[in-house]
Parts: structure tokens; C-alpha cells; sequence
């Protein structure tokens, strides 16, 4: 008979076989698009989707940006889980879902411990309000330096904190916290100490250079006075750890050692008035300044520009001597600050 059937060979060409390799190798549809759009997907899978949106776009200037973009993510996890196992039934997209919205609760999590309230001792608080509040030190790393190496001891009024060519400079640092001491250079008083000012500030400086060094004035509670006391070596070391804390004492130690000049130059200062030096110096701390400024100025070394303006206020009272000489250092390093 004369016909022709189709063949295998022909209609497997015809659906889009190669000739060359007949049956062996399929070559995919030639076709691109979607002719036949699937239904849209429930509302919750749009809800999720908008909250995703809202978390990447909130903005990093925002101080809760992480914890408000970790939120976003979770809920729209969650919303993915719900949407995967009620509408979809689809156990990959419910089981990615779940991981990821275990990542993000565990994230969200630690934000949230490292953003809890950090208690200060009421003992403390005042000296971080007054001294550190400002500087934008944290509560947790303020609460570190005053969590180690450091205790709260007591003085009772008369009783001695150091003694002149006698006590060690190298052994603390401390913060007054109630009371008040009086600095005396052979018998003769200099100056008071008021809470929240360093009690010796003077020597901590000095001695970053010079050790084995002894106190040249004596500073005695005349006041039941309690006071904060670090370990001078150990906090050199947990200085050194942590740059900006080192800066700050470092600015810190230099604003209460130029205060203490002013105090030398206006021996009527009283805790009042300490307290108003930071915002409104009086003619003569501003007098006492522009002489500092100047004579180093002047001179072409800083440092015999500072002693030549030290020894011309010790030259005021032959008393004030040694703690000047002994807060030099520190105040050289303050002044170059300053300017």
C-alpha cells in the first residue's frame, strides 16, 4: 500500500528533538512567558512581604534601627510560617521560614539584654552625673571601672589621707564622694577638696613620668569624709584596654588639676562656687589663664613656658610652691588641650 504513517522518529522532531542527535538529546521549549498567571497569593504572604519593607527601610540614623529591623524580620517570618502552612502547605518554605525566624529572635534578644537599664550605686550616681553623664560614657562601661579593682573607704574627720614627704604616690587615685579635706604644705592651708573633684590629681599626673615620688602636701578629712578608690596600677591597665575612657580621665584629671590652681589663686572657694566654675570663671581664674596662655606662648619651649608661669605664682605665696611644681605636668598636658 502507498501511504505513509507518521513515524516516532518524526512526531519526537516535530515536538523539539534535534535531528542531528534524533531522540538522544532534548532541547528545552522555545517558550518565555507565562501564558496562564497563577492566582494571587493570600493577603497574609502581602502582610509579611510589607513588613520586610518596613524593616529594610527604617532608617540607620534611628537609635532602635536594629532592634526595630530584627522586629520587622521576625514578624514577617512568622507571617511566612502561618501563610506556608495554612494556604500553601508547602513544608520547605514553613521550614526555611522557621530557621530564619529563630536567627532573628535570637539576635533580637541580645539587642534587647544589651540595651537593658544599667543600675549605679546611689552612692555613685553623683559623680556619674556630674563627671561622666556628660562625656557620653555609657552606664555599662562606667559601671566596669567602678565595678573592679576599686572599693569605697571612709574617713573620719582629722584623719590623715596622706602626709607630706611621707605617703606614696603611686599607690591610688580617688574621687571624693561626700565630705570635705583640707590641703595643707607645712601647717599652712592651700585649698579644699568638695565632692565629685579628684583628691590627688596632681601627683597621679606626675607620677606617669616620675615613681617611687612622695606627697609634698598633707590632705586631711575635716569632714567625715567617704571617697572612691581605684588601684593606680590595675587602672592604668584597664585604661590601656579601653581608649576612650583613657581620654576621658585624661580630661577629667586635667579640668580638676586646673581648677585646683584656681582654687590657689581665689582661696574663698567654696563648694558654691566650684560648682559654678564650669560654667562662669571668675576675673581672677581668667586673669590666672591668660597668664599661663601667654608665658607659653612666649616661650620657645612649652615646658619652661609653664614653669616660668608656675614659679611666678608660687612667687605670690613661697606656700603654694610645691603643689604647683607637683601639678606642673598635669597642667602643661591640660593647657596644650585647651588651646
Amino acid at each position: 500500500m502507498n501511504y505513509t504513517e507518521s513515524s516516532p522518529l518524526t512526531q519526537s522532531t516535530a515536538i523539539g528533538f534535534t535531528p542531528e542527535l534524533e531522540s538522544i538529546i532534548p532541547v528545552p521549549s522555545n517558550e518565555t512567558t507565562c501564558e496562564n498567571w497563577r492566582e494571587i497569593h493570600h493577603l497574609v504572604f502581602h502582610v509579611a512581604n510589607i513588613f520586610f519593607t518596613i524593616g529594610l527601610v527604617i532608617p540607620t540614623t534611628l537609635h532602635l534601627h536594629m532592634i526595630l529591623l530584627r522586629g520587622m524580620l521576625a514578624i514577617g517570618c512568622t507571617l511566612y510560617i502561618v501563610w506556608a502552612t495554612l494556604y500553601r502547605c508547602a513544608l520547605d518554605i514553613m521550614i526555611w521560614n522557621s530557621v530564619f525566624l529563630g536567627v532573628n529572635i535570637l539576635h533580637l534578644s541580645y539587642l534587647l539584654y544589651k540595651k537593658r537599664p544599667v543600675k549605679i550605686e546611689k552612692e555613685l550616681s553623683g559623680i556619674y552625673r556630674r563627671l561622666f553623664e556628660p562625656l557620653r560614657v555609657p552606664p555599662d562601661l562606667f559601671r566596669r571601672l567602678t565595678g573592679q579593682f576599686c572599693m569605697i573607704q571612709t574617713l573620719k574627720k582629722g584623719q590623715t589621707y596622706a602626709a607630706e614627704d611621707k605617703t606614696s604616690v603611686d599607690d591610688r587615685l580617688s574621687i571624693l564622694l561626700k565630705g570635705k579635706m583640707k590641703v595643707s604644705y607645712r601647717g599652712h592651708f592651700l585649698h579644699n577638696i568638695y565632692p565629685c573633684a579628684f583628691i590627688d590629681s596632681p601627683e597621679f599626673r606626675s607620677t606617669q613620668m616620675h615613681k617611687g615620688e612622695k606627697f609634698q602636701v598633707t590632705i586631711i578629712a575635716d569632714d567625715n569624709c567617704r571617697f572612691l578608690c581605684w588601684s593606680r596600677e590595675r587602672l592604668t591597665y584597664f585604661l590601656e584596654s579601653e581608649p576612650f575612657l583613657y581620654e576621658i580621665f585624661r580630661y577629667l584629671i586635667g579640668k580638676d588639676i586646673t581648677n585646683k590652681l584656681y582654687s590657689l589663686n581665689d582661696p574663698t572657694l567654696n563648694d558654691k562656687k566650684a560648682k559654678k566654675l564650669e560654667h562662669q570663671l571668675s576675673l581672677c581664674t581668667q586673669i590666672s589663664m591668660l597668664e599661663m596662655r601667654n608665658s607659653i606662648a612666649s616661650s620657645s619651649d612649652s615646658d619652661d613656658g609653664l614653669h616660668q608661669f608656675l614659679r611666678g605664682t608660687a612667687s605670690m605665696s613661697s606656700l603654694q610652691g610645691p603643689f604647683l611644681l607637683g601639678s606642673s605636668g598635669a597642667a602643661e598636658d591640660f593647657a596644650e588641650e585647651a588651646s
